[in-house]
C-alpha cells in the first residue's frame, strides 16, 4: 500500500459535508456553533459547515482575550463576510482575569489551558440556549500529538476534520477558497505574543505529518521509520507524545463494579434513542 498525504479534496469535501449534515439531524439539531478563532482549522469547518447547513445555520462566536492578536479577529471575519456565517464576538478576559489574578504568577501553559476552557464555556452556553451542536476543530496531527486542551478546544460534539492531517487542511482549505492570508500565516493557536504550533512544538507540521502517516496509517515500528530515513530521537519524540497523550483521546475510566458498566457492557450507538 502507497501512503500519500495528498487527499481527493472533491471527495474529501463530500464525505466532510455529508457527515456534518447527517450527524447534526440524527441528533434532532439543525445548527451548529463554532469558536472562530482566525487560523486555518476552525476556518475549514466553518466553511464546510455552511456548505453542509447553510450559513444560516452556522453561528460563529469570536472570543478573544485582551492580548490575542488582532489579527485573528480580522481573519476571523474574512470567513464571516465570505462565507455570510452568523457572528458574535464576546472577549473572554473577563472571565479568566480574576483567575488569573487569584493564582498569581500563573505559567503561559497554564493560562491558555484556561482560555481554551472559558471559550468552551461560552460555546456550549450557546448551544444550550440555541439549541445547536458544538462543532469540534481539533485535526488529526494535534490530536495524536496532544496538542490540545482536554475539555478545552478539543472539546465538541462532532468533530469534521479529526481524520485531516494538518497538512491536509491545509489542501482542502485551498479546494473551499478560504483566504491565501489565513492558509499562508504561520499556525498559532494564539496563546500569546509571537507564539506558533510548530515553535512550541519544536517541528513542522510538515514533517511530523509524514512520519505520523507511516506511524499510524501506515503502522510502521519506529525502527522501521528510522529506516525509512527519519531521525531516530525525532521519531522517539514523536512516539512518545503519541502514547502519553492517549489520555486525551478516551473518555474518562469508569471503575467497574457492575454486571453492565456505561463504556463496557453498556455499549449503544450515539444516536440511540433518538
Amino acid at each position: 500500500m502507497k501512503l500519500e498525504l495528498a487527499i481527493n479534496t472533491d471527495l474529501a469535501r463530500t464525505i466532510l459535508t455529508g457527515f456534518i449534515r447527517s450527524e447534526v439531524r440524527r441528533v434532532g439539531f439543525e445548527r451548529v456553533v463554532i469558536g472562530l478563532s482566525g487560523g486555518i482549522d476552525s476556518a475549514l469547518v466553518c466553511v464546510l459547515a455552511a456548505e453542509a447547513l447553510g450559513a444560516d445555520n452556522v453561528f460563529a462566536l469570536r472570543l478573544p482575550y485582551q492580548s490575542s492578536s488582532p489579527d485573528s479577529l480580522e481573519h476571523a471575519q474574512l470567513i464571516i463576510d465570505q462565507f455570510k456565517v452568523r457572528s458574535e464576538t464576546l472577549d473572554i478576559t473577563p472571565m479568566v482575569d480574576p483567575y488569573f489574578a487569584h493564582e498569581g504568577g500563573i505559567s503561559r501553559e497554564r493560562k491558555g489551558n484556561i482560555m481554551a476552557r472559558a471559550r468552551m464555556i461560552v460555546l456550549y452556553d450557546y448551544s444550550y440556549a440555541h439549541k445547536s451542536l458544538v462543532i469540534g476543530t481539533s485535526n488529526k496531527t494535534e490530536i495524536l500529538l496532544g496538542y490540545t486542551t482536554l475539555w478545552g478546544d478539543m472539546a465538541s460534539a462532532i468533530n469534521p476534520i479529526g481524520d485531516l492531517y494538518k497538512t491536509q487542511v491545509f489542501q482542502l482549505s485551498r479546494a473551499l477558497n478560504i483566504p491565501e492570508l489565513i492558509i499562508n500565516k504561520p499556525p498559532s493557536a494564539d496563546l500569546w505574543i509571537g507564539q506558533t504550533d510548530e515553535g512550541e512544538l519544536g517541528f513542522t507540521y510538515s514533517e511530523v505529518d509524514k512520519l505520523l502517516l507511516l506511524l499510524v496509517d501506515g503502522r510502521y515500528r519506529p525502527e522501521e521509520c528510522v529506516t525509512a530515513g527519519f531521525d531516530e530521537k525525532f521519531v522517539q519524540t514523536v512516539v512518545t507524545r503519541i502514547r502519553r497523550n492517549q489520555f486525551k483521546r478516551m473518555m474518562p475510566l469508569i471503575a467497574k463494579l457492575s454486571n453492565r458498566t456505561v463504556g463496557y457492557d453498556f455499549l449503544y450507538l450515539r444516536d440511540w434513542g433518538t
